[in-house]
């Protein structure tokens, strides 16, 4: 097993120029103070090696919860626009909403590796992927495999990988305030609002050849977005989710490629 801290990273975030409102050099200074950056960390364990061909197909899933918040849709639609330039499954779950015909499994070229819809691919094998009857751990997804006509099933859609994806992205904190009036002499806003949000998701790929898991990708965000009232209401958002997809899908297809296998890091 092989465990790295890919990336601890901070990212500047813009100044807020170009927003059309002249802001206060103190109000100014707090901004830069509250949510001048923001953190990123990647960390991969590797388990067996991966080494995916085009011709190959993964399914993204969120890992099934009986209660409790799961992964957002929009993170895992991100994440599948990351890693082949399409969102799969909203176009197969859309399409399949409006009567079209569509295929479950993409067909891209120049494309590292391909996609299959998540919905179809839990469809073709109900009820094994419920969040009642899910695999948990490596016994269970081992079970999950010797249950008559998985692996045929399996096979016969084209699917290497299954990588669940866990975690969510929520407010961790927040504070001050922004009082809005209007007079005669016109409306306007003042204070200073902020919050902090957390994106901290995990990719756990299992390998469906040989039934192993094959390690995890995790990626941690953390950023402060602010709302300034200076006449208007100013937004300066910290992009922290968006961040995530983008640094999780970037090691997950370098992991998934074998890429840091080849490197030797």
């Amino acid at each position: 097993m092989v465990h790295k801290q890919v990336a601890d990273e901070v990212i500047a975030q813009g100044d807020g120029r170009g927003s059309g409102a002249k802001v206060g050099l103190g109000a100014v200074a707090l901004v830069v103070g509250l949510s001048g950056c923001m953190t990123a960390k990647i960390e991969e364990v590797r388990q067996a090696p991966t080494q995916i061909t085009a011709n190959e197909a993964i399914v993204l899933l969120a890992k099934p919860h009986l209660e409790g918040t799961g992964t957002e849709d929009k993170f895992m639609d991100c994440l599948e626009r990351e890693l082949v330039g399409k969102a799969i499954s909203a176009d197969a779950a859309n399409a399949q909403r409006a009567g079209k015909k569509f295929e479950a499994r993409s067909s891209l070229a120049n494309r590292p590796f391909q996609i299959y819809a998540d919905s179809q691919f839990v469809d073709q094998l109900y009820p094994w992927l419920e969040p009642s009857t899910a695999p948990a751990n490596a016994q269970g997804f081992a079970t999950f495999l010797s249950r008559p006509g998985v692996s045929e099933r399996v096979g016969s859609m084209g699917v290497r990988f299954i990588v669940w994806v866990d975690g969510n992205t929520q407010k961790t904190d927040g504070g001050g305030s922004i009082a809005c009036a209007a007079g005669p002499g016109g409306a306007g806003c003042l204070g200073l609002g902020w919050w902090e949000r957390t994106s901290d998701y995990e990719a756990t790929v299992w390998d469906l050849r040989s039934g192993a898991n094959a390690g995890t990708v995790t990626t941690d965000v953390k950023g402060t977005s602010v709302m300034i009232g200076a006449i208007a209401p100013i937004p300066i958002i910290s992009p922290v989710q968006s961040t995530a997809c983008d640094r999780l899908a970037g090691q997950l297809k370098s992991f998934l490629l074998g890429s840091d296998e080849e490197s030797g890091s």
